[in-house]
């Protein structure tokens, strides 16, 4: 039997493993952990919108287009956060469409992606869903938008796009040449070349990963700046010297751990 793993399970216990036991394993929701999503989600759909619907026969897309697909998602945001998206919506006009003589229409759009891979003879199943698949004069471009405050620095592979490079490379061999991440609020770009190098580090990382994560039965939580936002802390020995018991709703901890639900 193929364990599943997507690329919000494994951020989630590379940043704190004893989150992921309490999201994961014992089944608790937690709406807070990762701050209100709603922006964010307006934001990546009105970029899928622009993208998708803008008739490529024509000029570049004007504001005006983006001001129109915006518009059709702010319903549950507030005036703030409608506000805040269009400053966000304009730089990213400024910075990555209107320097282009022209706009290729992207190869794919928010699109669901799987595949699978062994290591050490144990077979993992891959999901994800990413933002954009862009042409380039020499393969395909991955990106993917980031909507934090702060780009956050990083001396090795984003795991992320690692595991879509992976499963990218199933259903596209050997076209995926970038991996991208735009960071909106900032308007800037990150980009990373697809190397036989780069594959291999991907496959070790995400597999020794997998491995651990599957026979983790210790989940020990992990301190840092994101447990300000974690909605578990009333449960974590890390946070509080007498943490809450766990709810009624909770799943049982598992003897031995066999599979991953989705």
């Amino acid at each position: 039997m193929a364990y599943p793993l997507s690329a919000t399970k494994l951020l989630t216990y590379q940043q704190c493993p004893q989150a992921y036991n309490f999201r994961y394993e014992r089944g608790l929701s937690s709406p807070s952990a990762f701050g209100s999503r709603t922006f964010g989600i307006a934001l990546h759909r009105a970029l899928a919108d622009i993208y998708r619907d803008w008739h490529y026969d024509r000029p570049l897309p004007s504001l005006d287009w983006f001001s129109s697909c915006w518009r059709q998602h702010t319903e549950d945001l507030s005036q703030a956060q409608i506000h805040e998206g269009w400053v966000v919506l304009q730089l990213y006009h400024e910075e990555f469409v209107a320097p282009l003589p022209q706009i290729r229409k992207p190869l794919g759009l928010e699109a669901n992606i799987k595949a699978s891979f062994q290591v050490n003879n144990i077979e993992f199943s891959l999901k994800g869903r990413y933002d954009r698949l862009d042409y380039t004069d020499n393969g395909l471009e991955l990106i993917d938008y980031k909507t934090s405050k702060s780009i956050v620095p990083s001396d090795g592979i984003d795991l992320q796009l690692g595991l879509y490079s992976l499963i990218l490379d199933q259903i596209y061999p050997e076209a995926l040449e970038m991996l991208s991440l735009i960071y909106l609020r900032q308007g800037q770009k990150i980009s990373f070349g697809v190397t036989p190098e780069h594959h291999q580090q991907v496959s070790e990382l995400i597999g020794g990963m997998a491995e651990k994560l599957r026979a983790d039965q210790d989940w020990e939580p992990e301190v840092g700046g994101h447990c300000d936002r974690c909605g578990y802390q009333k449960y974590c020995p890390a946070k509080s010297e007498e943490p809450e018991p766990l709810p009624e709703e909770a799943r049982e901890v598992r003897e031995v751990q066999l599979v991953f639900g989705i």
